[in-house]
């Protein structure tokens, strides 16, 4: 049975490719670039692009199962490539905005929905992972700042998140591809503890084993800084999700736990697995 992984050179697609490895899966692994590095020894590797209709034929070909990211632009090529192919199953890395208040005005709610409506409409089965914030978003925000100038710049310092380690969203996929009873399961994701922007620079710090400043900025200053590394779509993201922090405690989740079997990664492992990058 061949188990196909989109995006498995991604942060969340390359531990899905390694679970997959050590459970003794067959893969075919796609990338958008023709000689991918990192993937695990004797898998099959494949240049193949969502937004490239034409190339997902090939790739689907003989394939059951499926390792999906969210792309709209892509989405009814893929459907169609993977109906035809006789795809049984996908399991979508989705978002947890698909479920806010006001998803019908967020632009990434609204490009996750599409997706999922699109799947929901097909004749193929489904597991969705409805992940909130990725602690890899930290790499985006303070990186550089880190590295460069031992400094994180924020304008909520206290704000609190839930952030989920790459490694757990993976561990959920891998279940729900290699496991019965998640087809038809939409599983919202959160990381397994609230904590504030000063607590996570400081895990980072322990991590990294070096002293990091924090400082407190405005608004404005702070959607430039974050401007530098994402789009702005991002920026109007995150910012929201900073500032409700300051007012009401993020929702933490044991789904991971109750999914795999094992608890989920503190932010303080990911830290530490993420250590290097600060250095």
């Amino acid at each position: 049975m061949v188990t196909v992984v989109f995006g498995a050179g991604g942060n969340v697609g390359r531990h899905v490719a390694a679970g997959l490895s050590l459970v003794g899966e067959k893969m075919r692994l796609t990338s958008r670039k023709p000689h991918p590095r990192g993937f695990p020894p004797g898998a099959e590797a494949v240049t193949a692009d969502l937004e490239s209709p034409e190339t997902l034929p090939a790739v689907l070909d003989g394939a059951q199962r499926v390792f999906l990211y969210a792309k709209p632009e892509g989405i009814d090529g893929f459907v169609a490539a993977a109906e035809s192919a006789g795809v049984q199953h996908v399991v979508l890395l989705s978002s947890g905005a698909v479920v806010h208040a006001d998803a019908a005005r967020n632009p990434i709610a609204r490009a996750h929905i599409a997706v999922e409506s699109a799947i929901e409409n097909s004749s193929l089965a489904w597991t969705f992972i409805r992940a909130g914030m990725f602690a890899t978003n930290t790499l985006w925000w303070w990186r550089n700042s880190i590295r460069d100038e031992g400094v994180v710049r924020v304008p909520y310092p206290d704000a609190r998140t839930a952030p989920i380690h790459e490694k757990d969203l993976a561990a959920l996929a891998v279940t729900a591809l290699t496991q019965p009873g998640h087809r038809g399961h939409a599983y919202p994701v959160r990381g397994p503890e609230s904590l504030s922007i000063r607590q996570q620079v400081r895990h980072i710090g322990a991590a990294a084993g070096r002293e990091i400043t924090l400082e407190t900025i405005s608004v404005d200053q702070a959607r430039a800084e974050l401007g530098k590394t994402m789009p702005p779509i991002g920026v109007d993201a995150i910012m929201a999700a900073w500032q409700a922090g300051t007012a009401t405690p993020p929702q933490v989740s044991t789904v991971i736990a109750d999914v795999t079997g094992r608890p989920a990664h503190t932010f303080a492992q990911w830290a530490e697995d993420h250590a290097n990058d600060f250095r």
